[in-house]
């Protein structure tokens, strides 16, 4: 295939030029090729789609739902979507108004940051945190402030988070996302109260990315919404609660005011949702409000596994309460960095991990281990992880 002439090469968004590529698809896709490797990488569930929300999906297209669908989502879907919030937030957001379906929570996020930035504007981002939210910043022209959690239990502080307000003039808004990938860190309702106290005196908005608000582990879950409602984005979808990643539907809740600047950012980039994932979401916000409950027992039988066993190996674990990932801080006896040892890990042990680095300040020196793979490949990787110490590392 022939190249680009030079002066075309060069005329690419310069936003577009400055990112990188997601370091956790980069470094997943960099390992892939290794035999028989047991990738622990990707916040994939390994549980099937509920039978009865696949049916849902399957009787859209047997129906010929075939056509567009109005651009806030379909209106069924949003009035389930008002009442889960309701159940979940304590806030109530009409649907016609304060709700918009879109294409998998990153949609919602981008559509949502598209809506609120411009050129030089600012937004605090505790990490380390996902990757998304750096790159979405930057492609809209505006500049992440990130907070290092790490000396904190990796739980933003008021003080911390009072400090940088105080030194920066230009933020537009926080994302807080919590259960947190790639921590497992939950937030307290009075960790939240005590930001929440902070922010209320400023003009800046708060999205809260709570796709991981289905999966939390002895802990209840609490949302900011109900203490800034009209302060708060709320960002949740379909992908973890029930394993519809590939469906690609999520949703965002605001106030009106909001709604209707971002819903038409999301308009222009995507027109609506697939007429079969919004059927299926209907199903499972109708009539699967208890289908993550399995995926939750499982999950947190998989995580008393391996928080023990990854002790016993000598990582540093804190107190994961949430999502499926565990944020395991590098032996010592280990004196590279987090890439070095995740790329060791993958060649010599055969077990893919996320380097911390990925995840931005605070993530170095720490992997994140993704726990949605099945228990029987946990119980491998822990094998051949612990045979690769006792063989490098004694």
């Amino acid at each position: 295939m022939p190249q680009l002439r030079t002066a075309l090469a060069q005329n690419f968004n310069q936003a577009v030029n400055q990112i990188r590529p997601s370091a956790i698809r980069e470094f997943d896709q960099q390992i892939s090729d290794i035999d028989g490797i047991i990738k622990l990488t990707l916040g994939q569930p390994d549980f099937n789609v509920p039978e009865h929300v696949k049916e849902a999906a399957v009787r859209s297209i047997n129906e010929n739902h075939s056509g567009y669908t109005p651009q806030r989502g379909i209106p069924e879907l949003r009035q389930a979507i008002s009442d889960y919030l309701l159940q979940t937030t304590s806030v109530r957001y009409s649907p016609e108004s304060e709700i918009v379906v879109t294409v998998g929570a990153s949609e919602a996020i981008m559509s949502s940051l598209a809506a609120i930035l411009n050129p030089g504007d600012k937004v605090i981002v505790p990490t380390p945190a996902f990757p998304l939210y750096f790159a979405a910043v930057e492609l809209n022209q505006a500049t992440v402030i990130p907070i290092d959690t790490s000396a904190d239990e990796f739980v933003l502080t008021p003080e911390k988070l009072q400090a940088v307000l105080d030194e920066e003039p230009r933020v537009k808004a926080i994302i807080l996302n919590y259960p947190n990938n790639p921590t497992g860190i939950e937030y307290t309702e009075q960790e939240l109260v005590t930001l929440a106290n902070v922010l209320k005196n400023h003009d800046i908005y708060v999205i809260a990315d709570e796709i991981y608000n289905e999966l939390t582990y002895g802990v209840t879950h609490h949302s900011i919404a109900a203490l800034l409602p009209e302060q708060t984005i709320v960002i949740n979808g379909l992908s973890k609660s029930h394993s519809m990643t590939g469906y690609r539907l999520g949703y965002f809740a605001a106030p009106a005011d909001f709604v209707t600047k971002a819903s038409k950012v999301h308009a222009f980039w995507v027109t609506c949702p697939s007429n079969p994932a919004q059927y299926a979401a209907l199903e499972a916000l109708t009539n699967g409000l208890q289908d993550a409950a399995v995926m939750r027992t499982a999950y947190e039988e998989r995580l008393t596994y391996i928080k023990a066993e990854f002790r016993k190996m000598g990582f540093q674990i804190g107190q994961t309460t949430g999502a499926f990932y565990l944020f395991a801080g590098i032996p010592p006896t280990f004196n590279g960095d987090s890439t070095t040892f995740a790329l060791a890990l993958a060649k010599s042990a055969k077990v893919g991990v996320i380097p911390g680095a990925a995840f931005g300040p605070g993530g170095e020196r720490y992997i994140r281990v993704s726990y949605a793979s099945s228990l029987r490949d946990l119980q491998t990787a822990v094998k051949r992880i612990s045979t690769f110490f006792e063989d490098k590392y004694k």
